[in-house]
């Protein structure tokens, strides 16, 4: 835990990092992970020390609140509020992903049917913004505008140093349950009924994400509050030997304790950790169970990403180069079956997650239904988050991008939108149309009035 007086020096500290850097250079953080899938240009000299903004401040489960610095991890944050019975209301699915992160950028998990985006939970924050201040920004008040365009931002607009978040009570375990479906209509009208009732035959439903395999083999894993097990049964550990995505179709249920289904996802990565090898049997034995986890394998393929050692062997094996697609969009729950048809037929990426969500009726900010500029999700709709994390071969003909470029005008049509934490390729005037326009900009002019941190365009679509 942080004390309010280590954390106001802390804060001391990053506006002094902020006044020292070089004012005609853009204002990059200087930090040693990071969950972001563009390739960003080399930074030239220090960036912003925010070194000292990584705990916790406080846990009032009575409240319902956490107080969190804006570097923390969610490893972090998850591990202190565990200890006082509750969590956060949406806890993404990687480890290193930072609160701040979260709410500036992309955040979701299988609690966003029912608790909507990590920004939503979001009673105030404090934001370094580009004139060098900290400001309070919440629902209601002087930066009440900043409060609703931060939310996708990037660091645009600044970065906060600190955030006050609602928590959950949570029980000791979340019992499974994996649905089949052989047909994506259906698969389609299960999740919507899912998002309507959050029960399935006769039972509570407190987590909803699935997976699909294949465009005959999808699964919905239903989780559930689970105070106490029976004597005889021992929860499922899937840090060892044991692949938690392919218990999917082995076993219809399953129990895990809450922490271990908070990380469920976090030990192979989803399932990303097979193209490291991670998947054999021979090297899971001999890998440690520390480095399994997604910063590890993040850390290998900004390895790659950098010296282009695969790719280097691929061409001489005379195979062709490959494009990086490696996305979540979000796609009207209505239009979720023709996006899977589409994507299984024109794009060789299996398996596919998929994690209903809908924006909470939160009180307090304003009652629009777009009440998010750079978030373009409705209140009152139904949404389906579909992440898909891989790459393809380059056809003849085609080039680096295309299939990017099919998959953003597909999702335009079927009326969704992307995150931004991976490649675009959105005109600038598009990528406004989808993402604040006007507003952004006059947000951006009040906070960030020299310039000091990179646009939004700039840093989503032109890597800057």
């Amino acid at each position: 835990m942080v004390t309010p007086q280590q954390h106001a020096e802390a804060v001391r500290a990053v506006t002094a990092s902020f006044a020292a850097l070089d004012r005609s250079a853009p204002v990059r953080l200087a930090k040693s992970t990071t969950n972001l899938f563009r390739p960003r240009a080399s930074a030239a000299g220090p960036g912003l020390d925010v070194s000292g903004l990584t705990g916790v401040i406080e846990v009032d489960p009575e409240a319902g609140t956490a107080t969190v610095q804006g570097m923390a991890t969610y490893e972090t944050v998850v591990a202190e509020t565990l200890r006082h019975g509750v969590m956060p209301l949406v806890v993404p699915q990687l480890r290193t992903i930072t609160l701040g992160g979260a709410v500036t950028g992309l955040g979701i998990e299988s609690s966003s049917f029912r608790n909507g985006l990590p920004h939503e939970s979001v009673r105030s924050m404090d934001v370094l913004v580009g004139t060098g201040e900290v400001v309070r920004a919440a629902a209601e008040g002087p930066h009440a505008d900043l409060f609703r365009t931060f939310s996708n931002s990037y660091g645009s607009l600044g970065y906060a140093v600190s955030l006050t978040i609602d928590v959950e009570f949570v029980a000791p375990f979340v019992r499974l349950r994996h649905l089949a479906f052989d047909d994506l209509d259906a698969l389609q009208e299960a999740i919507g009924q899912l998002m309507t009732t959050r029960a399935w035959a006769g039972e509570p439903v407190d987590f909803l994400d699935g997976v699909v395999f294949a465009r005959h083999s999808a699964y919905l894993t239903l989780g559930r509050w689970e105070q106490r097990l029976d004597a005889a049964e021992v929860p499922s550990v899937y840090t060892g030997q044991r692949i938690y995505y392919r218990s999917l179709p082995q076993q219809a249920t399953d129990v895990l304790t809450v922490h271990d289904y908070l990380w469920r996802w976090d030990t192979d990565w989803f399932w990303c950790s097979q193209a490291f090898g991670v998947q054999h049997p021979v090297v899971r034995r001999l890998w440690p169970r520390r480095f399994k986890r997604s910063d590890v394998y993040q850390r290998i393929v900004g390895f790659e990403n950098r010296h282009h050692v695969a790719a280097w062997l691929d061409a001489r094996r005379g195979k062709p180069p490959r494009e990086r697609v490696v996305q979540d969009v979000e796609i009207p729950l209505e239009r979720t079956a023709d996006f899977l048809d589409w994507f299984l037929r024109e794009v060789p990426i299996e398996p596919i997650w998929l994690c209903p969500i809908a924006l909470r009726a939160a009180e307090g900010v304003a009652g629009e239904d777009l009440p998010w500029p750079l978030y373009p999700m409705r209140r009152g709709e139904n949404y389906v988050n579909v992440g898909f994390w891989s790459s393809v071969p380059i056809r003849p003909g085609r080039a680096d991008g295309d299939v990017n470029r099919d998959i953003e005008a597909i999702v335009g049509q079927l009326g969704g939108h992307k995150s931004l934490y991976s490649d675009s390729y959105y005109s600038r005037e598009e990528f406004e149309s989808r993402y604040g326009g006007r507003v952004y900009e006059e947000v951006k002019a009040a906070y960030d009035p020299e310039g000091r941190f990179p646009g939004l365009y700039d840093k989503a679509v032109r890597r800057r």
